[in-house]
């Protein structure tokens, strides 16, 4: 299943970096950018992290709360926000429930070789829990002008 423009996101629940269980409801009113991610402490993934922290008070002041998603365990994602000083919340995805309810998880291939893994994607939720922007494309090092572009 992947969610598109439109569809409404199941209430999905899962841990963050400090093991605290999290629901989308949590966030209800406020507008989201969830980002999912391949790896902590990967050159992409922090190329992207980086540029969302920032740009996070921009982002913040259109209202967007920021979360990213990526099946790495709490404590990489301790690591990762420590490291990079990253102002955001981390979802732990390790059983991929998550990437199961947006599609983010597939057959990737690179160099000839076929693996499954995450599908850099980011989903743009509003207050009331619709998709209004899909970005698939994602530019790590410009991403957050890709998601304040609309």
């Amino acid at each position: 299943m992947k969610l598109k423009i439109g569809d409404q996101v199941p209430d999905f629940e899962a841990k963050d970096q400090n093991g605290n269980l999290i629901k989308l409801s949590d966030y209800k009113g406020k507008k989201i950018v969830l980002f999912f991610y391949p790896k902590d402490d990967t050159p992409g993934c922090t190329a992207e992290a980086c540029n969302l922290r920032d740009n996070y008070s921009a982002l913040q002041s259109k209202g967007y709360e920021v979360i990213g998603v990526s099946s790495d365990d709490e404590k990489s994602h301790q690591k990762f926000i420590s490291k990079f000083e990253l102002p955001f919340t981390l979802i732990s995805d390790p059983d991929k429930k998550v990437h199961d309810i947006f599609g983010t998880w597939g057959e990737k291939s690179t160099f000839g070789r076929k693996y499954m893994g995450t599908i850099r994607t980011t989903f743009i939720i509003d207050g009331e829990g619709k998709i209004e922007d899909v970005i698939e494309k994602v530019d790590t090092k410009e991403h957050t002008s890709q998601i304040l572009s609309d």
